[in-house]
């Protein structure tokens, strides 16, 4: 066993990397909350039986999937495989079915899952998802759709398509249930294990089944939209009139099942072809007898989750725009003890103006630090020995231009003129251009 190795299944996130990551993370939070989603965060392990109830003691997941064990007091826990169980617990558990309904809510989580990892498929992956409790208008599910595809389009996500299915309410779809183990009944001895055993209890599963003998089997079955009962069929119509009043482009795709036990009415996946097999990065749907079915009153609710590992290699793929890296505004290069002090003055009122300000740490030569500097990308230098600390001026370096300004170290150390410079350079970042921190720290500027 190689400690220094991580545990397969899993992925770091290196510094150079991070803020892609956050990028899309925070287009996808501040989508959310144009759509009124709050934040919550949850634990990342809750009792497993959360998981067998809320997703399915008949799924993958729950059969095949999940990290379980014992803990000290002898409780069983699950690792969560998904975001939806938790956040119906904690909807439960704090009292907010309660507080005006329907409550919005979001999260970016990690999820674990045991599968066998490849390409945009992890053991620990991460997921930002939201939760609609309280509704069950059919246009909260278009709502929850058309959030989802903001946040694709302020991402630049391309060539993406939206299925869509309804899968019924228990009432219909038991008479769909009773017509799928018709069907497999004469196929029962080709299916695999785990289907056989989901025949009697849950058919719908052996659709959603990744065996490619019980997938081929599953492409005649009864088709589920057969069998909706007039008040499903009315939703899930109502559904795609909401979605071509946003002019938001779908497949209705009957063979949508979706993979956790909890859903009923709509269930939808947003699909790209540009990384192969696992080509799902957004799923969801309607999930109205959870909550129920996890002790409280009927609540009606919906949701989706995407993957975020899924999301960066589709954007990665279609060379999509990220944003660059943060670099350093100044860095210090200092010789001497004086020099040092000095540096170690002016980076703390840069940093409290909101300016990036580095100083070297490793008591590096000149040559060194500059080379440190370069490395580190920053975007302006100024160097600092015992002459330049005694006359109080120094000599500014544009990084990317080569040029040099005279400055007084004064003026690094005048809330003023850094209130200033904070002000210009957001104008300046907004129109994409550099900023020039010579044009406003020259000799004089203050009197």
């Amino acid at each position: 066993m190689l400690i220094t190795k991580a545990i397969k299944g899993t992925k770091d996130v290196l510094p150079k990397e991070v803020h892609k990551n956050q990028y899309i993370e925070a287009t996808a939070l501040d989508v959310a909350e144009k759509y009124g989603y709050k934040e919550i965060r949850t634990p990342v392990f809750e009792h497993t039986e959360l998981f067998q109830r809320g997703v399915g003691d008949t799924t993958d997941v729950v059969q095949k999937e999940m990290y379980s064990f014992d803990d000290k007091g002898g409780r069983n826990i699950t690792l969560r495989p998904e975001g939806t169980a938790g956040a119906a617990r904690a909807f439960l558990e704090n009292g907010l079915s309660n507080e005006a309904l329907p409550q919005k809510v979001c999260y970016i989580t990690s999820c674990y899952r045991y599968e066998k990892p490849q390409a945009g498929r992890l053991r620990e992956f991460h997921q930002f998802g939201v939760e609609c409790f309280g509704s069950q208008s059919p246009l909260a599910d278009a709502e929850i759709i058309s959030l989802a595809k903001s946040i694709f389009d302020n991402l630049g996500v391309k060539d993406i398509s939206l299925e869509i299915n309804s899968i019924g309410c228990p009432e219909c779809r038991a008479k769909y249930h009773e017509a799928l183990k018709e069907y497999f009944r004469a196929k029962q001895d080709e299916l695999c294990d785990s289907c056989r055993d989901r025949l009697e209890r849950n058919p719908m599963r052996i659709l959603d089944c990744k065996s490619p003998v019980c997938s081929k089997i599953a492409e005649d079955a009864p088709v589920v939209l057969d069998y909706l009962c007039d008040a499903c069929k009315e939703h899930f119509e109502q559904v795609q009139k909401y979605l071509k009043a946003e002019n938001i482009d779908f497949i209705v795709n009957p063979k949508i099942v979706r993979g956790l036990d909890y859903y009923t009415k709509t269930v939808f996946e947003f699909v790209s072809n540009s990384i192969g097999a696992q080509g799902t990065v957004c799923g969801g749907g309607r999930y109205d007898g959870l909550i129920e079915e996890l002790g409280g009153q009927h609540t009606p609710s919906l949701g989706f989750g995407m993957g975020l590992e899924r999301l960066m290699l589709l954007m990665e793929t279609q060379g999509c725009d990220f944003p660059e890296s943060s670099k350093p505004d100044l860095f210090i290069v200092s010789m001497g003890e004086k020099a040092t002090l000095k540096a170690v003055e002016i980076a703390k009122d840069m940093r409290e103006e909101g300016f990036s300000c580095l100083y070297d740490i490793n008591g590096r030569g000149l040559r060194a630090q500059m080379k440190y500097a370069d490395k580190l990308g920053a975007k302006f230098t100024v160097v600092l020995g015992d002459n330049e600390v005694s006359e109080g001026i120094a000599k500014l370096k544009n990084m990317q231009t080569g040029e040099e300004t005279e400055i007084a170290l004064s003026t690094f150390v005048s809330g003023y003129y850094n209130i200033t410079l904070s002000e210009q350079l957001a104008d300046l970042e907004i129109n994409g251009e550099a900023f020039d921190f010579g044009s406003l720290f020259k000799v004089g500027d203050n009197e």
